[in-house]
């Protein structure tokens, strides 16, 4: 009886673990969904869409986009730690995910290593824009005014104590103008609203972000946040080439994640999916054309950057909190 038990009972294992195999194996058989967490409009958005859009082209099922907003993406991130690691679930998150969430623990218990990573995609520098009338030409000029007249330049950013809000934070620091910062809990659809009707004179994110209303004229990039020429954006300068001497260099990135104990062989399958669609023109051509620097990282090199991002960041923001800068 024991013997027919443990039989049994071997059997029932071996079977799982077929069963198993067969369904990793037949991956993807159902759609897939990626879950962005943040607001429809932004720059996130339109590129997690367009590269799963490319992407499914080499599967036989689709890739659905589903925008999850909230909690400086915390709601969009409780999902993904919610479902079944088997690569039916994904989520494209951004820097808040990996930096702001952990920092300030407002997600108890989550870390960088309750996910696997696929692939970053996308790395963009963080940019100052101002709409087409503004009386700013140059950042040099922004500078300036902010420095003779303190808070009397409306700067939207998003969310306190998120990417935006530390850029600003630091070129305050560093230059010793003084903006009246505006926080917007949303993305940068929030903020392509508030610099076209005149609630703010400036906002904080990625060329990307309004390459729209930069492209139809309604606005215009003074500065980008980096060390090297935009090719999107001939017009704007890296802050490393104004007159103001700066190496400021801050920005977001979109990286594809997983649950943690997603299958090796399903994080593989992800991974070779996107990167054909990252490689193809169609990908790359409408990147260029939107100002965003195409900038890819596999699963076996972006885990390891993303913990020295994380690293890096949390002690450049450790040390603003002890200047009494920024508060935790």
């Amino acid at each position: 009886m024991k013997l027919t038990t443990l039989s049994v009972g071997l059997t029932l294992a071996c079977s799982t673990m077929l069963l198993s195999g067969m369904a990793q194996a037949d991956y993807p058989n159902r759609d897939i969904r990626v879950i962005i967490p943040g607001a429809a409009g932004g720059g996130t958005d339109a590129i997690v869409r367009k590269i799963s859009s490319i992407a499914e082209e080499d599967l036989p099922v689709s890739i659905y986009a589903e925008n999850v907003e909230g909690g400086m993406t915390a709601t969009g991130m409780m999902q993904l730690m919610k479902s079944r690691p088997d690569g039916q679930t994904i989520a494209a998150i951004t820097y808040d995910s990996i930096i702001t969430i952990p920092w300030k623990n407002m997600l108890p218990g989550f870390d960088i290593d309750q996910m696997r990573m696929i692939a970053r995609i996308t790395s963009e520098a963080d940019a100052i824009t101002v709409p087409e009338n503004s009386p700013y030409k140059t950042f040099d000029d922004l500078i300036e005014a902010a420095k003779k007249d303190p808070e009397s330049i409306r700067v939207g950013i998003q969310n306190l104590g998120a990417r935006t809000h530390l850029t600003l934070l630091q070129l305050q620091e560093m230059t010793g103008a003084k903006f009246k910062i505006v926080s917007y809990q949303s993305s940068a659809a929030s903020q392509k609203e508030a610099l076209l009707n005149g609630e703010v004179d400036a906002v904080v994110t990625s060329l990307g972000d309004l390459a729209p209303l930069i492209e139809s004229g309604q606005a215009r990039g003074l500065v980008e946040f980096s060390d090297t020429q935009n090719a999107g954006f001939p017009d704007v300068p890296p802050v490393t080439e104004t007159d103001t001497g700066l190496d400021l260099q801050m920005g977001s990135f979109i990286v594809l994640v997983a649950p943690a104990r997603t299958p090796d062989d399903v994080v593989e399958k992800l991974e070779t999916t996107y990167h054909n669609a990252y490689e193809s023109d169609e990908f790359r051509q409408w990147l260029e054309k939107i100002g965003v620097t195409p900038a890819w990282l596999g699963a076996d090199d972006v885990t390891q950057w993303a913990q020295d991002t994380q690293s890096q960041l949390f002690t450049t923001m450790d040390d603003l909190v002890d200047k009494g800068v920024l508060e935790k």
